[in-house]
């Protein structure tokens, strides 16, 4: 997974921020050709293409889908839907971008009224690939609310600190987690709304497919600044307890435009199937924001779960042209009889969240005819790296930087370091800051006015007993990671404690 992967701040004074990578940094190889893009002529030409002007005010969903509703409507884009999902059972859905906007108006009506939601308010979305998962991302983006989504395999464990750390106003689930909820509910404060789907109702639960069918589809949506919190991701946690990530309406819903036009190498003709998990980041590069943003169609199975000889079935059955997948499901592809596979429409592979290798990526090239074109990239960024059409595909390698990013190999302190030599990936973050990079980790931090008493301890060891005394009278995640001593409290007239300034006290020294 792309969560896998953590990320280090330096001292301010470098300019590169480091990406700790689990294992030794692949090669970026040289440029050579290999397939013909749609959307660039080579990766030079790619690198001085992509120039993008932030607004002041962006929403996805306004200024994205909504324009590709108007082009539909005038008959200038391709005939694809905006949205193509089925389940191997016959049901099928397909949504055109003028339904898509439909739908997702009566959803934000739902949040906005049955549900009391304001601009800010956190909506933790946990889902397998079911129509109404994307209907929930729209219906965010048009009320400004912050989208927090969560994998299906979350124990209630796992749900309940999601729901106390990131303070969720709203859940929208379905009936297998529904009762884990329930049973932790009481322990969250914050939470005051609650949706299913599903074919049932539930005690204290809104069932959200009978209330789409009397919800208004008239929704003016919100005006929101580009660098609004528009989503947070949790990490895998693989070093600790899981981060909160959070990205701002442009660093997805603008810096993806990277992934989805040179990566994706995507058009409006284009039908484009992600098989990622909807809980992780990857669901939001290539399942939302990727193709939307270049009027493709969007393809959903929903496989309950992962059943080689269907994924073969339907890359064979159905006009998907582009497809991204994990490099553990190309190897258990490569390893069936693919004999009788015949992918007419298949023309574009790629791959991200863990290396694949040369045997995988070969067996695939003589099944197919088409080589696997991989990415990496972090739930803290857009796509840092990666192989892209024109390009000879070393083995080993995961290709050549991002135009979204200016990127070199740096060593623990952030110095570039020479051709040839093993360091980090290092982003430069100075003197002007990418915008495809997340807006911030949202972690505890305690300012703390000192007692008299304690003005002349050890300031660290301090910090250490604060830390363990949370930990043991409350539950161990809620302890502040970060922890600063100041004078006074900054209060209002009132003398409620100004937390505003404190939060931008804090974002300054970032």
């Amino acid at each position: 997974m792309l969560a896998c992967v953590t990320m280090k701040m330096l001292h301010h004074a470098k300019c590169f921020q480091r990406l700790t990578i689990f294992g030794s940094v692949r090669a970026l190889h040289k440029n050579n050709r290999r397939a013909t893009p749609q959307n660039f002529s080579n990766y030079e030409s790619m690198k001085q293409d992509f120039k993008l002007e932030i607004p002041e005010y962006f929403n996805f969903a306004k200024d994205v889908l909504d324009q590709w509703t108007n082009m539909e409507k005038a008959g200038k884009k391709p005939s694809n839907p905006a949205f193509w999902w089925i389940n191997g059972k016959g049901e099928e859905v397909r949504w055109s971008f003028e339904e898509l906007g439909s739908l997702s108006r009566k959803f934000a009506n739902i949040l906005s009224e049955a549900c009391s939601l304001q601009r800010g308010d956190r909506v933790i979305l946990i889902l397998p690939r079911v129509p109404e998962w994307w209907l929930a991302n729209v219906a965010c983006l048009r009320t400004g609310t912050v989208l927090i989504p969560g994998t299906t395999q979350l124990t209630q464990k796992d749900i309940l600190y999601r729901l106390q750390s990131s303070k969720a106003n709203c859940i929208i689930t379905n009936d297998v987690l529904a009762p884990a909820v329930d049973a932790i509910a009481p322990k969250c404060e914050n939470l005051h709304s609650k949706l299913i789907v599903s074919e049932n109702s539930r005690e204290g639960w809104g069932n959200l497919k009978e209330m789409m069918k009397c919800a208004s589809d008239s929704h003016t949506c919100v005006k929101t600044k580009h660098n609004e919190i528009m989503a947070m991701f949790f990490t895998s946690g693989t070093s600790g307890y899981p981060k909160m990530t959070a990205h701002t309406h442009s660093s997805f819903g603008l810096g993806l435009s990277v992934n989805g036009r040179f990566w994706l190498d995507l058009t409006p003709s284009d039908v484009m199937w992600n098989t990622s998990d909807t809980g992780w980041a990857k669901s939001a590069w290539s399942s939302v924001f990727s193709p939307w943003i270049q009027g493709a169609c969007v393809f959903a199975h929903h496989l309950p779960r992962f059943e080689p000889t269907s994924v073969l079935q339907t890359l064979s059955k159905y006009p998907i042209t582009v497809f991204c997948s994990a490099a553990t499901v190309y190897r258990m592809l490569v390893q069936n009889d693919m004999a009788s596979c015949k992918f007419k429409s298949l023309k574009h592979c790629v791959t991200a969240g863990e290396p694949i290798t040369p045997d995988v990526t070969e067996k695939w090239r003589n099944k197919t005819g088409l080589d696997i074109y991989e990415g990496y990239g972090q739930t803290e960024t857009v796509l840092i790296c990666g192989n892209f059409k024109g390009m000879k595909i070393k083995p080993g390698s995961m290709g050549k930087p991002s135009p979204a990013f200016d990127v070199k190999i740096v060593d623990v302190n952030g110095n570039v370091l020479p051709p040839g030599q093993e360091g980090d990936i290092g982003i430069q973050v100075l003197p002007k800051r990418p915008f495809g990079l997340f807006a911030h980790y949202v972690v505890v931090k305690a300012f703390i006015v000192l007692n008299p008493d304690y003005k002349s301890h050890d300031q660290e060891q301090l910090i250490k007993e604060i830390q363990e005394h949370v930990k043991k009278s409350t539950a161990p995640y809620k302890y502040p990671r970060k922890v600063e001593f100041i004078q006074e409290l900054p209060k209002t007239i009132s003398g409620k404690t100004k937390r505003n300034e404190l939060r931008k006290k804090e974002w300054k020294t970032i």
